[in-house]
């Protein structure tokens, strides 16, 4: 597990990355792609309306006895040797529109000019020509001849004409009509990429599992295997003739057998009642009980572990109001489990201080020892089930990692909440708050 969990890991960083690379090389294809289309699209759109503009370059008949007629109307309608005189501004626009049209171009804008290569330099251009034809970085001029066609009588005029056509924006338009492809790119990468982090993340707490197993294997194997031991060797002791004969050995090893019998019972009881709380089945009989009371049981039943280490349990009552609705048997072992772990978890001589108080409608108990402390990252995992400090063989404190995944269960049970606060080889403060009973 330890060499494929690494290899997993990266084979699947190299499918994400690769898979990144190959989808920017398909985004820029279809940019270019895009571009190129939108280019051959204008310049046959331009080619188009050239073409329309110089479509009919014969003299008109014109009704030369019509009064209607200006002298300027007459010699514009007689003499037509240019496209620019031929047609008025709105006119080439509309032409030129229709043009783009044709080409799938309906709603690109344009600017657009006619100019002339004679000493006049007559031109006509749209109203924002200027603005966009200077600026060549981003808009492309798209120029054309206008040349007559074959066989009219404009054929060999001298004078030439250019038609000029810009798209403004011509890369904002392009990347418009890619941002569907970035757009479903982007989501199904990051689609990807969340169900690669899940991947990881479930393999990596698969890891923990399988180590939290082990270590919970081998601490129960230890737990089992001491009062096991204990046992046999008092029966053994009893099958002595001496020991038979001497009625006080007798009796200390039998209680010997008794006391750790009931010890194994309990750590049975531990992991039948944290199977129990997986399915959720553990029932709770809520009452309405002094918690002062209940604290007090529990600070004489730590009574004997605190005088084997010359310890000192100090409780201070000091919450005016203390009737909680609580389970009377599963909140006694909440304290219990949290007294039990200041004693274990401390060196000799430990000071454990308990004290209640009020915090608007909640019933404060603080818990706070002098012990090891914890590092934080264990703080962070301290209720989780079967996890415990490494501490590799050494197993100077006994235990499945049961006691505060417990707690903290039973303790939401309860609708309250619990928090822990500790520094390393300065000890541990557990806070619990929970609700006020009328």
């Amino acid at each position: 597990m330890k060499r494929i969990f690494p290899l997993i890991t990266l084979l699947i960083l190299l499918s994400l990355l690769g898979l990144i690379f190959f989808q920017f090389l398909w985004l820029k294809s279809a940019k270019e792609i895009k571009e190129q289309q939108l280019t051959e699209n204008i310049n046959r759109a331009t080619h188009d309306a050239a073409d329309r503009l110089m479509q009919d370059m014969r003299f008109p008949y014109v009704n030369l006895n019509s009064k209607s007629l200006s002298p300027e109307r007459l010699q514009r309608e007689l003499f037509k040797p240019s496209v620019i005189q031929r047609y008025s501004k709105d006119e080439i626009s509309f032409i030129i529109r229709e043009a783009l049209n044709r080409n799938n171009l309906r709603d690109v804008p344009f600017e657009f000019a006619i100019t002339q290569n004679s000493l006049t330099g007559d031109e006509i251009q749209s109203d924002n020509f200027y603005k966009y034809y200077i600026d060549t970085v981003n808009n492309t001029h798209h120029i054309i001849q206008l040349v007559a066609p074959e066989g009219s009588d404009r054929e060999n005029l001298s004078v030439e004409e250019f038609l000029i056509i810009i798209v403004p924006h011509q890369k904002s338009i392009i990347l418009r009509e890619v941002t569907w492809f970035i757009l479903g790119a982007v989501l199904f990468t990051l689609i990807i990429t969340t169900a690669f982090y899940l991947t990881i993340r479930a393999l990596i707490r698969q890891k923990k599992l399988s180590e939290i197993k082990s270590d919970f294997i081998n601490n129960m194997t230890h737990e089992f295997k001491t009062p096991l031991a204990t046992i046999s060797l008092a029966v053994d002791a009893l099958k002595n003739e001496k020991v038979v004969m001497n009625k006080e050995k007798a009796d200390y090893f039998t209680s010997v057998i008794k006391e750790e019998n009931i010890r194994m019972n309990k750590q049975v009881e531990t992991i039948l009642q944290a199977a129990l709380l997986d399915k959720q089945e553990i029932q709770l009989n809520l009452k309405n009980l002094d918690a002062h009371k209940l604290i007090g049981i529990a600070a004489q039943n730590i009574a004997l572990p605190m005088a084997e280490k010359n310890g000192k349990l100090e409780v201070h009552f000091e919450a005016g109001r203390h009737t909680i609705l609580a389970d009377e048997v599963h909140f006694t072992n909440i304290i219990n489990n949290l007294l039990d772990n200041s004693v274990k978890y401390s060196n000799d001589n430990p000071i454990v201080k308990l004290s209640t108080s009020n915090h608007g409608n909640y019933l404060v108990i603080k818990i706070e020892d002098n012990g090891i402390g914890m590092n934080k990252e264990t703080l962070g995992r301290i209720f989780e089930k079967f996890y415990r400090a490494h501490t590799g063989n050494i197993h100077n404190v006994k235990g499945f990692g049961l006691g505060l995944s417990y707690v903290k269960t039973m303790v939401d049970a309860h609708k309250g909440s619990i928090k822990a606060e500790s520094t390393l080889g300065k000890g541990t403060i557990f806070t619990l708050l929970f609700p006020l009973k009328g």
